[in-house]
């Protein structure tokens, strides 16, 4: 359900894209993302950062599109986020020694530092690869081409790439056996 919420103004960006235009697509984009805000605040819920960041761009990014009646705006707010996203993932890691993918997802995955690392950096170039594709298929491709990839492209690349992480570190993952002798061992312990 959380994924679906998180995708919702992408959705209706989309289905006002096909039936209307670039324009109402973007201001569907920025309302649904202020309701996705709002539903937040109603739910006296702390409103995640990333959220807030999304919407002070399409904000920012949008509605320069709209009162300029320029796509070129809206066409660069994804390049920023992505590379926004991979200098925040280096930054992070060189300047303060976080690494921010391990952050996220230790919580339940114990890896080796230097594979934390190299998950944060595949994270990062990733991400900076986006942007420059996002940019290349902006300037060199139809509009509709851009929008089918900003809709399922992007999208598509970041399972693609999370399926691909979760392979790449397969083997560093507790085996099931492993797990299975650990939970004998306690209960035999607790007996």
């Amino acid at each position: 359900m959380h994924a679906i919420f998180e995708y919702l103004p992408l959705v209706i960006f989309f289905i006002f894209y096909k039936f209307a235009d670039i324009y109402w697509a973007t201001g569907s984009l920025i309302v649904t993302s202020a309701l996705q805000i709002g539903y937040y605040l109603y739910k006296k819920q702390a409103i995640p950062k990333r959220n807030l960041v999304f919407f002070a761009l399409i904000l920012v990014f949008g509605g320069l599109t709209i009162f300029f009646h320029d796509d070129a705006f809206l066409k660069w707010k994804v390049t920023i986020i992505n590379a926004l996203f991979a200098a925040v993932l280096i930054i992070s890691q060189v300047f303060f020694k976080k690494n921010l993918i391990k952050e996220m997802m230790s919580e339940g995955l114990t890896l080796p530092d230097n594979i934390w690392a190299r998950l944060n950096n595949a994270w990062a170039l990733f991400f900076l690869v986006c942007a420059v594709l996002n940019i290349y298929i902006a300037y060199n491709f139809s509009l509709e081409t851009w929008v089918n990839f900003k809709v399922f492209g992007l999208m598509g690349l970041t399972f693609v790439f999370a399926i691909g992480s979760i392979m790449a570190i397969y083997q560093y993952l507790p085996k099931e056996e492993e797990n299975n002798e650990s939970i004998t061992k306690a209960d035999n312990k607790s007996e």
